[in-house]
């Protein structure tokens, strides 16, 4: 992996490179291996938080943590295109857009204890940009050398704070063409539902039962490409406990090792329906 400029990431995926980088300010990952019709994106993944917010932060590590999407990118690590966030979504969500990346408070709790210069907003504001630099030079490229592709945008969330059965994993499809896509969308749900999981965890999967893709990343994909479906994934918080801040190796392994074997066979059927 080198360390690599936005402009030289972009001129990488211009000129059609293979390359591992991390952005020169340490934001963001990504990974191409092989041009395909298909990319992995984890944008929550990230848990870096910049020295200098630390003291004006009323969250604590755990709190952010909590609301994060650890082990997303690991996931889905063995496919050919991935990019991934570095940084939490408590510095700026790259899943919302820029006039409201940057949280004033989270989840029912200020952030600051001091409103934030906008000196230190436009830091993580420049990193929000960078990022959709390169998203937009990568499924520019994929569109114009296969016609289409799909994007999986790998997400989790906290299952205990809800009051009901929620289902292990949830596709979000508010936004796309539904009528379109909407073969591929289920035979991916199907697919899901079909994931084989230790501990006897059930794999269940539905469609926008808890959350609806409402993300930036979808949004802004499926707003600048008109051949690309995104399909916003979800999955349970079932390989770690969300309360104790423990992990599960071998059920994030599981997933892992599942999606391994799926998500290229769901990716080929899609190209071959859409190209």
């Amino acid at each position: 992996m080198k360390k690599l400029t936005i402009q030289e990431i972009v001129a990488k995926i211009e000129n059609e490179e293979v390359f591992r980088a991390v952005s020169s300010d340490y934001s963001f990952t990504i990974k191409i291996d092989a041009y395909v019709p298909y990319a992995c994106g984890a944008v929550h993944d990230g848990h870096q938080f910049r020295r200098e917010l630390w003291d004006n932060c009323k969250h604590t590590e755990y709190e952010r943590w909590f609301e994060e999407d650890p082990a997303t990118r690991e996931m889905v690590k063995t496919h050919p295109i991935i990019i991934a966030g570095m940084d939490s979504r408590f510095e700026y969500d790259l899943n919302r857009a820029p006039e409201s990346a940057i949280y004033e408070d989270a989840w029912g709790k200020q952030l600051w204890h001091q409103p934030l210069a906008d000196e230190m907003k436009q830091k993580s504001l420049d990193k929000h940009t960078n990022f959709y630099k390169v998203v937009h030079a990568l499924i520019t490229k994929l569109e114009e050398k296969f016609g289409a592709c799909v994007v999986y945008d790998m997400h989790s969330y906290n299952w205990k704070r809800w009051d009901r059965e929620v289902p292990t994993f949830n596709l979000g499809t508010g936004n796309v063409d539904n009528e379109r896509f909407g073969e591929s969308i289920e035979s991916w749900r199907k697919m899901l539902s079909m994931i084989e999981l230790p501990n006897d965890i059930e794999s269940t999967s539905k469609i926008n039962d808890t959350f609806q893709g409402n993300g930036y990343f979808l949004k802004y994909i499926t707003q600048h490409f008109s051949n690309t479906l995104v399909l916003a994934t979800e999955v349970k918080k079932i390989y770690c406990d969300e309360i104790n801040q423990v992990m599960f190796p071998e059920v994030v392994a599981a997933i892992e090792k599942e999606l391994r074997r799926m998500l290229p066979k769901h990716a080929t059927a899609f190209y071959a329906k859409y190209k």
